[in-house]
């Protein structure tokens, strides 16, 4: 027996697609990511204290003043400053990062118009002193 296709309308009408199905999936997983996502605030603006417990206090906290590398443009010329001192070179700034107390963390903050490349540095050089909690912080 020989079976032939045959052209009919009703086998084009089979072929149709009903889009309202896939449509109203689309929409439900929107939503459903929509709902689930994690509203968390942004790094750079929480706040810049770090405040811990010190067990010699009896339990009491003590505000610790954070420590910033404030990368800046002077004069031409980028540069390091923390708290007084400024620095022009890496190893200075990794010399003096090592001498600093390690357990509170350090800010890297950023000026506009310096290039990625010293930010990261500094980043970096507190790696590298031994930090393990180094925040990098853009000026705006």
């Amino acid at each position: 027996m020989r079976f032939q296709a045959r052209k009919s309308r009703a086998r084009v009408d089979r072929l149709a697609l009903n889009l309202a199905s896939m449509i109203d999936v689309t929409f439900l997983l929107l939503v459903y990511f929509i709902v689930s996502t994690v509203m968390a605030r942004p790094e750079d603006q929480l706040t810049s204290s770090i405040q811990t417990r010190d067990s010699e206090t009896s339990g009491a906290e003590v505000d610790y003043q954070p420590q910033v590398i404030e990368v800046v443009q002077l004069k031409g010329r980028s540069t390091y400053i923390i708290g007084d001192r400024m620095l022009h070179d890496l190893p200075s700034l990794t010399r003096v990062l090592e001498d600093l107390p390690k357990e509170i963390g350090v800010f890297v903050r950023v000026s506009p118009g310096i290039p990625v490349e010293f930010a990261l540095a500094a980043v970096q050089s507190a790696r590298d002193a031994g930090f393990q909690q180094v925040t990098y912080v853009p000026q705006e």
